[in-house]
């Protein structure tokens, strides 16, 4: 009888182990040419697609031979000579053109009387932008400057968007500074040893690095923004510092065996939970594709690709690493650091106390997830204006702030593109119509030539983004474009720019929400199902997940909607969340915490398959792999809290909502609920599917 062929992970490892060499420095070539394609590969950095309405308009926008003109707004106090002193002086820089002012527009003129607005526009185009915008700032510094008595709040297209942007660029730097030490830290504590804690830190870093350089090729097709960045930097090193902990420990238990023994037992059992949980995570992030929004394109990508480099390298040079290393893996230990065991003594008695009275451990766990949940029958989808998503305490941001109350939705304008088929819309009909249109809309209006186009330029009141603001867009799109620009033959339009744009993701969003949910769902419950060979254990895998998920957008709403620790974490809540946080939690969330139920899972089913009775798998189960699956969880936790010390609120929610989940479903969800669970089930749990069952080993997974 021939010899059982062993599982395609043990073989790979294996060869790995026995060819140390060709692996770790074929995985070092492998980043070095992914950094030298990302390097020297031209980009065209492709631009995402706004969807709906907004989309249209910024497609029509993009047809033309010109761009559409940066516009900069300075407030004045209306009464104060340094009104016209800014005027004159604007007028004489040769930076700027089309100078509106309270002088002599009274649309320049806040609705109390008492400020003024000077808006212009920024001349040039391309490289001529920056230097005109810079001489255009420092007239304002200037004029300033010879009235100390008064204020001038500068902010318009440039300024705004140049402040977040360097605002992102510092937060990512800060949350690359921060989030190496920290892993580092906690890994040191994990296992005890400098060289050890050192392994998973450089898989990971690698990994990162060989990301980004593949990313810069791909961001010829796919738009790959900062904050998908800066979200693969912290997914990258979370799962790649993941996986090797669950690799690492594994062979640390199996030390007896000696080391080649162990690493192939390590291979056997927690590799193929890596190269299924991999599996798992990228599966569940092409979900994503499903909402057709060009820029999740770009993290559903980038993420598959840290992802699945995490998987290579756990399953290649990290084997070959240990077995270079060997016992020399535990050199440099630190004193009273990682002298725990494999089996977690702590997580042995929560299980063993829970599966004593599984129904009440059950209902108490549920009950405290749903009541964590709750807050989240109120959610408001809502992006923050730039002047919510960043504090006051950046000039720019506070200049912006003061222009938005005395002008509601200047800083933020509704753009309605105006365009027809049969050439240049710009006609005295086209004129009237646009006239009649702005008399019905919040002052000031700009109307501006793009190309064969025309841009008219409405703000919409409130912050820009709040509801005022949305019922103003719903208001200008239903009712007055088509009782004005709507009644001229041949003129068509579409309302685009940062109001528009928001409104109609958020909107794509709901719409395709549930196609998502069920596609992640779906998959999820075949994985399982195909990995376990019952149809109990996806049911109640999905259950479990869902009160993970629910109870962080419960805890969500209750922090960013409704301001709860507020100023603790330091941020002015805006009365919404993110459009696209909930689902992206709910997507990412799935797949990471599949990781730790197939982790924990195989570890009871272990030992059923060795004969153990049921509650004392479930137990020993748990006690063997919570420990590690715990480490793992705090890693992230840690790693996606770095989130909630950076400025933008967006990415404060991110942290929160990712660490919160992701510690929750690591205790309360893996430690208490599921083993509760387990033992309430009973042995159905692992009634077998008739079609699934069998001899083959394909899935098998200890």
């Amino acid at each position: 009888m021939l010899p059982a062929r062993r599982p395609v992970v043990e073989r790979v490892a294996n060869w790995s182990v026995h060819h140390r060499a060709a692996a770790i420095s074929g995985w070092l070539a492998l980043v070095a040419l992914a950094w030298v394609i990302g390097t020297f590969t031209p980009g065209t950095d492709a631009r995402s697609s706004p969807a709906g309405d907004a989309g249209t308009g910024q497609a029509v926008l993009d047809r033309q031979d010109v761009r559409e003109p940066f516009w900069e707004n300075v407030l004045v106090p209306r009464d104060s000579p340094a009104a016209a002193d800014l005027v004159t002086t604007l007028t004489t820089s040769g930076a700027v053109a089309d100078i509106h002012s309270p002088l002599d527009d009274p649309a320049q003129v806040s609705a109390d009387g008492r400020a003024g607005l000077v808006t212009f526009r920024i001349l040039g185009t391309g490289p001529e932008i920056k230097p005109h915008l810079a001489t255009a700032t420092a007239v304002v510094a200037t004029v300033a400057a010879r009235h100390p008595d008064v204020r001038l709040a500068q902010a318009g297209d440039l300024s705004v968007s140049g402040a977040v942007d360097q605002s992102i660029k510092e937060d990512i730097k800060r949350s690359e500074t921060r989030s190496l030490p920290l892993t580092l830290l906690i890994l040191l504590a994990v296992f005890g040893s400098l060289v050890a804690a050192a392994v998973p830190v450089l898989l990971a870093g690698t990994t990162v690095l060989a990301t980004f350089g593949l990313l810069s090729a791909v961001d010829n097709w796919i738009p790959v923004n900062s904050a998908t960045s800066s979200m693969t930097l912290l997914i990258g090193m979370a799962v790649g510092v993941d996986y090797s902990l669950f690799f690492l420990r594994r062979v640390r238990e199996e030390r007896a065996h000696g080391v080649d023994e162990s690493l192939r037992i390590a291979a056997r059992t927690s590799g193929h939970v890596i190269v299924v949980s991999g599996l798992t995570v990228a599966l569940c992030v092409t979900g994503l594709l499903c909402t057709g929004l060009d820029n999740l394109r770009g993290l559903t990508v980038s993420t598959i690709l840290v992802v699945g480099l995490a998987v290579l390298a756990s399953v290649t040079v990290l084997p070959a690493t240990l077995s270079l290393l060997g016992t020399r893996v535990d050199r440099l230990r630190i004193p009273w650091l990682g002298k725990r065991g494999t089996r977690s003594r702590f997580w042995a008695g929560v299980a063993s106390t829970v599966t004593r009275r599984p129904a009440l451990w059950t209902g108490l766990a549920a009950g405290l997830l749903v009541l964590l949940a709750l807050p989240a029958a109120g959610i408001r989808l809502q992006d923050p204006a730039p002047t919510e998503s960043l504090p006051r305490s950046v000039p720019v941001i506070d200049a912006a702030a003061r222009v938005q109350e005395a002008f509601p939705g200047v800083t933020m304008p509704a753009h309605v593109v105006l365009w027809s088929d049969r050439g240049p819309v710009d006609t005295p009909a086209v004129r009237r119509a646009i006239d009649e249109l702005t008399a019905r809309t919040p002052k000031p209006a700009v109307v501006v030539p793009v190309g064969d186009a025309l841009v008219v330029r409405i703000p919409l009141g409130g912050t820009g983004n709040d509801e005022v603001a949305d019922r103003s867009l719903t208001t200008l799109r239903e009712t007055l474009l088509p009782q004005t620009i709507g009644r001229l033959d041949g003129v068509r339009f579409a309302v685009a720019g940062r109001t528009a744009e928001a409104h109609d993701f958020t909107a794509q969003v709901l719409q395709r929400a549930p196609y998502v949910f069920g596609f992640i769902l779906l998959l999820a419950f075949v994985l399982l199902l195909v990995v376990f060979r019952s149809v109990v254990v996806p049911a109640v895998s999905i259950l479990l997940n869902l009160l993970s998920v629910g109870a962080a957008y419960g805890v969500l709403t209750l922090v960013f909607q409704d301001g709860f620790l507020a100023p603790l974490l330091g941020f002015t809540p805006y009365g919404g969340v993110l459009g696209w946080l909930p689902m992206f939690l709910f997507v990412l969330l799935f797949g990471l915490s599949t990781d730790y139920h197939i982790f924990i899972l195989s570890r009871i089913r272990e030992r059923l398959q060795a004969g153990h009775p049921a509650r004392d798998a479930i137990v020993e189960g748990t006690a063997s792999s919570s420990g590690v699956v715990t480490s793992a969880a705090l890693i992230m936790t840690g790693v996606f809290s770095i989130f909630l010390s950076l400025a933008a609120i967006e990415y404060k929610m991110l942290g929160l909502g990712m660490a919160f989940a992701i510690l929750l479903d690591a205790t309360v969800v893996r430690g208490v609920l599921l083993p509760a669970a387990l033992s309430l089930v009973g042995d159905r749990l692992w009634n077998p599917v008739a079609p699934l069952e069998g001899p083959s080993k394909t899935f098998h997974l200890s």
